[in-house]
C-alpha cells in the first residue's frame, strides 16, 4: 500500500511521484464504497448520484459544522439552465466553444482538445437537467426556481443562436422575499433563505440529510492523502481529533475540495502578476488546494491552473490568518460600476469602461481582471495592481460597497458594517475632504508605490464628470445609466484586485470526471468534481460554477458508484 508522501513538494516530475514514500499500514478503521472529499455542491451532487446508485457514502470535510462556508453556500445562487427548446447539437457546439474554444475558428488553439468533444456533450446534456435535479432534492418547504433574465453568454460562439443558451435561474424558498435584512444568510429560517444559501440546504438540508440520511458526513476531518495500491486509488487519510484516520473507498474516491485560493505558494506559482499580494478571493478560506496536491501526489496532471473566475473586487488584510504571506480577504464589491464612482490606476487615470465588469447583458465581466493585471513594460510594474475606486458621499452614504448578502462580507466572516463607517474606521475606504487630500491618502499607502498625483487624479475626476454632464463618455464608452459625477464631498477612495468568487484551474479530468495522468490516462478509482477541476478552462459564463457542481458531480457520482468493487 502507497500513501503520497506528506509534505512533498506539490509539483514535481512524474517520476518523483512515483517514488511516494511507503506506508507501513495495517488497513483501514473504516471502509465505504464511496469516499467524498469536500462537502459544496460538487461533493454533494455526486454523494446524491452515488448513494442511489446503491453505494455507501460517506463526505470528509475539513471544515467544523459550525464554520462550514463552501464558495457554494456564499456564491449568488446562480446556476445555467438552457432552453430546452434549442437546438442540441448547437448546445453542444456552444459548451464545447465555452470550454475548450476548440471549435472557435479565430483562437489559436483549444484548451482541451484531447477531452473537448465528450466534455461539451456531458455538459450540455447535463446543463438541461439542472433545474430538475435541484427541485428533486427539496423535501418538506416550498422550493423555488426565479429566472434571471439577461445573463450574458457568448454571441461569437458557434451555435449561439440555435442552442439559446442564455437563461440563468437562482434557487430560493418560495417566501425569500420575506426574508430578514438584519440577520446574516445563515441565520436566516430555512423558508426564507435565497441564493446560495438556499442552493447549499437544497442539497445538503434536503438532498442529503432529510432524503438520504445514511450518507456519513464527517465534519472537522481534513483529508491529507489518497491511498494508492496496485496502481488504484482504494483509500484516503485524514485526521480526526488530532488522530490519523484511514478510510477505505471500494469503489473509489471523488476529489470535491475546492480551489487553492488562499493558498500563497500556489498563488503565486500560478496565477498571473503578483499572485500573492496581488490578488484576492471572496470565497472559503478554506480552499487551500488540498486535493491539487494529494492529487499529484498519484500522478495526476493539471491543466490550466492559473484560470480563474475574476474581476476585481475588495480585498482587505484581516486577522494574522489572512495577512500573513500578503493573502488579502476578499468580499464582492456592490458598487464596481455605480453612479458617482470611476476606477482609476495607481497613477489616477482611468483605463476602461467599468460597467463591463457588472453588466449582465456582456459576457465579459469574468475576464476582466486580464485588464487589471496588465504589465507595463517600460517601468516593469503592474500599474493597476491594485486599482482604486473613487466615490463621493453621495455614494457612500446610500449604498454598503460590499456585498451584503453573499460573499464573506455577506456571511459576517468580514465585518464590514451596511453603512461604510466600521470600514472607513478600519482603514479600508480612505476618506478625504479634497480630491487632492484623497490623492495624498492614496499616496501614501504602500501599495501605491508612489505613483499616484494628485494633479492626475483631480484632472481624471474633471473629465469624468464632464463626460457624465454630456451623457456620453467619449473615451471608454461605459453605459450612460451608470454613470453620475463624483462631485459630493467628503470623496473616497478604496482597493480593488484582481480576483472573484474562485480558481478554476487544476486537476486534469475527463468526460467521465476521471483524474488524468500526464499521458492522459485515468488514474484508476479516482474521480473530481468542481472548481478543483473546473470544465472553464477557455473561458467562464456567469452562473457556471455552480453549474458544472451539478452537472460534473452528478457524474463523478454515477461513476465511481459504477466501478466494480475492489476484493
Amino acid at each position: 500500500m502507497k500513501i503520497g508522501a506528506v509534505g512533498a513538494t506539490a509539483i514535481g516530475t512524474a517520476s518523483s511521484i512515483a517514488k511516494a514514500a511507503e506506508a507501513n499500514t495495517q488497513g483501514f478503521d473504516k471502509e465505504y464504497d464511496v469516499v467524498i472529499i469536500g462537502l459544496g455542491g460538487a461533493g454533494a451532487c455526486a454523494a446524491i448520484e452515488a448513494h442511489d446508485a446503491g453505494a455507501s457514502v460517506v463526505i470528509i470535510e475539513k471544515d467544523p459544522e459550525d464554520a462550514h462556508f463552501p464558495n457554494t453556500r456564499m456564491s449568488g445562487g446562480f446556476f445555467h439552465r438552457p432552453d430546452p427548446n434549442g437546438d442540441h447539437d448547437a448546445l453542444v457546439e456552444y459548451c464545447k466553444a465555452m470550454m475548450s474554444g476548440e471549435n472557435c475558428p479565430w483562437k489559436l488553439e483549444g484548451e482541451a482538445p484531447e477531452v473537448s468533444d465528450e466534455m461539451a456533450k456531458m455538459y450540455a446534456d447535463g446543463a438541461l437537467e439542472t433545474a430538475d435535479f435541484l427541485l428533486a432534492q427539496a423535501s418538506d418547504l416550498d422550493t423555488s426556481l426565479m429566472e434571471v433574465g439577461g445573463d450574458a453568454s457568448f454571441p461569437m460562439f458557434p451555435g449561439f443562436e440555435q442552442a439559446k443558451y442564455g437563461s440563468s435561474k437562482r434557487c430560493c424558498y418560495a417566501n425569500w422575499q420575506n426574508a430578514d435584512d438584519s440577520l446574516l444568510p445563515q441565520d436566516r429560517p430555512r423558508d426564507t433563505k435565497s441564493s446560495g444559501e438556499a442552493f447549499y440546504n437544497v442539497l445538503v438540508e434536503d438532498g442529503l440529510r432529510t432524503k438520504r440520511p445514511d450518507v456519513d458526513i464527517l465534519f472537522d476531518t481534513p483529508a491529507t492523502d489518497l491511498v494508492m495500491e496496485d496502481g488504484e486509488i482504494t483509500g484516503v487519510v485524514a485526521t480526526q481529533g488530532g488522530k490519523e484516520l484511514r478510510i477505505g473507498a471500494k469503489r473509489g474516491v471523488v476529489l470535491a475540495c475546492g480551489g487553492f485560493e488562499y493558498n500563497a505558494a500556489m498563488r503565486r506559482a500560478f496565477l498571473e502578476g503578483p499572485g500573492v499580494k496581488g490578488w484576492t478571493f471572496y470565497g472559503s478560506t478554506s480552499n487551500t488546494g488540498d486535493g491539487i496536491e494529494m492529487a499529484q501526489r498519484v500522478g495526476a496532471a493539471l491543466a490550466k491552473v492559473g484560470k480563474a473566475a475574476s474581476r476585481i473586487e475588495v480585498g482587505v488584510p484581516y486577522g494574522e490568518c489572512y495577512e500573513k504571506d500578503g493573502l488579502k480577504l476578499g468580499a464582492a464589491c456592490a458598487i464596481t460600476s455605480a453612479q458617482n464612482s470611476m476606477i482609476v490606476d495607481n497613477y489616477g487615470k482611468r483605463y476602461d469602461d467599468e460597467s463591463i465588469i457588472t453588466d449582465s447583458t456582456r459576457p465579459y465581466r469574468y475576464q476582466f481582471y486580464k485588464d487589471a493585471v496588465q504589465y507595463e513594460l517600460l517601468t516593469m510594474s503592474y500599474p493597476r495592481i491594485p486599482s482604486w475606486i473613487i466615490f463621493d458621499d453621495t455614494l457612500c452614504s446610500s449604498k454598503c460597497a460590499v456585498s451584503t448578502s453573499y460573499s464573506n462580507s455577506g456571511f459576517g466572516i468580514l465585518p464590514w458594517g451596511k453603512d461604510n463607517q466600521k470600514a472607513v474606521e478600519n482603514g479600508w475606504i480612505l476618506k478625504a475632504d479634497t480630491i487632492e487630500e484623497l490623492a495624498e491618502k492614496i499616496l501614501a499607502d504602500p501599495e501605491n508605490r508612489n505613483l499616484m498625483t494628485a494633479d492626475q487624479l483631480v484632472e481624471s475626476v474633471k473629465k469624468f464628470n464632464e463626460y457624465c454632464d454630456k451623457g456620453q463618455d467619449e473615451e471608454f464608452g461605459r453605459v450612460v445609466d451608470t454613470m453620475a459625477p463624483v462631485q459630493t464631498a467628503p470623496f473616497y477612495a478604496m482597493k480593488l484586485y484582481p480576483g472573484g468568487p474562485n480558481t478554476k484551474g487544476g486537476i486534469e479530468a475527463n468526460a467521465k470526471r476521471q483524474v488524468l495522468d500526464w499521458a492522459g490516462n485515468p488514474i484508476p478509482r479516482l474521480y473530481t468534481a468542481g472548481e478543483i477541476s473546473s470544465v472553464f478552462k477557455f473561458t467562464y459564463q456567469a452562473g457556471g460554477n455552480l453549474t458544472e457542481c451539478i452537472v460534473c458531480g452528478r457524474v463523478a457520482g454515477q461513476n465511481v458508484a459504477a466501478e466494480k468493487p475492489r476484493g
